[in-house]
């Protein structure tokens, strides 16, 4: 490992940032573990609606909104999970062929196109979770579940997103140490 460029950059000179980005990866790997069990629970309940209408002739009411709500939560909130292991839609193509140091630039160049995303997830996503949980929104459906839960997420997911931005901009800017253990092993 090389010595930081300047001591601006050196991350023992910025330890709430150090702090900061220990958090953020906490919490996202917290959520990324938390989430895994869905997609089990998403994959049994298919195979249930697979095997009851196929096997039984019998239609369930509530399979195909639990399918779609869990797949929804887990696409939404890995975001930041995603981030944080490096894993978030990028063109590799592009970054294999560069240097690291081009790679972390255009990381850095690329932030604030992130940041309007994930700004009108929490801006538009709010507005409509809130509409949705003030007007006690259901599908329609026989079952009738509310959907305000699945709609906060989507403000969440910008919020964790703009959160591991900033923990993963502060260790390109060598501001923080590299992420490290177990909760950020790629």
């Amino acid at each position: 490992m090389q010595p930081p460029a300047s001591p601006l950059q050196d991350p023992e000179r910025h330890p709430a940032l150090a702090a900061y980005c220990r958090y953020v990866d906490r919490f996202n790997g917290w959520i990324g573990w938390l989430l895994g069990p869905m997609i089990v629970f998403v994959s049994a309940a298919i195979v249930y609606e697979v095997v009851s209408r196929g096997v039984f002739n019998v239609a369930t009411s509530w399979v195909n909104e639990t399918v779609i709500y869990g797949s929804s939560a887990v696409y939404l909130l890995a975001g930041g999970y995603a981030m944080l292991h490096r894993r978030h839609v990028r063109i590799d193509l592009v970054l294999g062929s560069i240097s690291p140091r081009a790679a972390r630039l255009l990381e850095v160049i690329t932030l604030p196109f992130l940041l309007i995303y994930a700004l009108a997830l929490i801006i538009a996503g709010g507005d409509l979770a809130w509409a949705s949980m003030i007007q006690a929104e259901g599908t329609g459906s026989p079952w009738n579940p509310r959907i305000w839960p699945i709609k906060m997420c989507i403000p969440l997911a910008g919020v964790l997103l703009i959160l591991q931005a900033f923990a993963n901009l502060f260790r390109d800017l060598g501001l923080a140490p590299a992420a490290s253990g177990p909760e950020t092993a790629a």
